[in-house]
């Protein structure tokens, strides 16, 4: 079975809620040749594509790339909002929403729940609603609303998660600091920043003994791990000299590469080799990143498969299926 694991959808509800309640911080505008875009503090990021929201359109373009199943995910901004009950309504809007939509399509059709990370006790309430009613794992932005997702406010729903033993997907969104880095220019977040975003969550919870905490975690990183495979043996080289970077935890980072996963959402031969390198072949899966503007199912695939990943065993042992 191919299982597309980084895929997203919306819903014209949510996206009604987040123009009515999203201001200051994320604003819509009409971009010079039709379309909106949403920014998040001036900086774009989420471009408004009508296949985001329209389930039978997604089914027809499956069919098309020959994907099996999609483990679906609402994308940033997520449910992760300053206003607690406006992160709490729109987990549930979202919640509902992919369940229903698994109900309509349940040999097509996962999805990864939506938490309202701001307000810990109620995101593990909504953990536990959301996996009654079906969900095949979480999905967690690499910051909450400007803090680290290894915030000590964050374990409760940490312990939740790891009690269940549930898939994350770790996903980024524009990074803290976004006008100081110049993201504006260019639109530089999609390229550049997101994998920036994930990078230094990785990297935290890799140093932080965020992984001894929670044994049951296994986590998909989003875009081939952010610049991590890259990274690792810089990690830990920095971990074996300088003290500071092994205080949290006496283990080497690359020790805890067992416990990640990394999508094919990466454009170059060189590139998906080296996550290969990084968490061998057994640990990647198939992402497309559909549909936004960047999403293509074919071609991520095609690459995937030069390899001879064994994406399908892979995702069906993560996913249970």
């Amino acid at each position: 079975m191919i299982v597309d694991t980084h895929t997203h959808m919306v819903t014209e509800d949510y996206l009604a809620m987040l123009r009515r309640e999203g201001g200051p911080k994320y604003t819509f505008r009409t971009l010079p040749g039709g379309g909106e875009v949403i920014d998040k503090d001036g900086v774009p990021f989420f471009t408004l594509l009508p296949p985001m929201w329209d389930f039978d359109k997604r089914i027809s373009d499956m069919d098309a790339a020959g994907v099996d199943m999609a483990v679906i995910s609402l994308t940033s901004p997520n449910a992760i909002f300053a206003d607690r009950d406006l992160s709490r309504r729109a987990a549930r809007l979202m919640n509902d929403a992919f369940a229903e939509a698994q109900t309509a399509y349940p040999d097509r059709l996962r999805w990864f729940a939506a938490l309202p990370w701001t307000d810990p006790a109620a995101a593990v309430e909504e953990l536990a609603r959301a996996v009654a009613k079906g969900a095949s794992g979480v999905i967690a932005v690499a910051t909450v609303d400007g803090a680290p997702l290894t915030d000590p406010a964050y374990a409760p729903i940490w312990q939740a998660i790891d009690a269940a033993g549930l898939p994350v997907f770790l996903h980024p969104s524009v990074p803290p600091g976004e006008a100081a880095l110049g993201l504006a220019e260019y639109n530089l977040s999609p390229p550049i920043g997101f994998v920036f975003d994930t990078t230094l969550a990785i990297s935290r919870m890799l140093y932080d003994g965020f992984f001894e905490r929670y044994p049951n975690i296994r986590m998909i990183l989003a875009h081939g791990g952010g610049a991590l495979p890259f990274l690792i043996g810089r990690l830990d080289v920095c971990h074996e000299n300088i003290p500071a970077c092994r205080a949290g935890t006496p283990h080497l980072p690359s020790e805890f590469l067992d416990r990640l996963y990394l999508d094919g959402v990466v454009f170059t031969g060189g590139a998906l080799d080296l996550c290969i390198e990084t968490v061998g072949v057994g640990r990647m899966l198939f992402g497309s990143d559909y549909p936004h503007n960047i999403g293509d199912m074919a071609g991520r695939l095609r690459l995937l498969d030069s390899r001879k990943v064994p994406h399908r065993a892979n995702a069906e042992k993560l996913f249970g299926l």
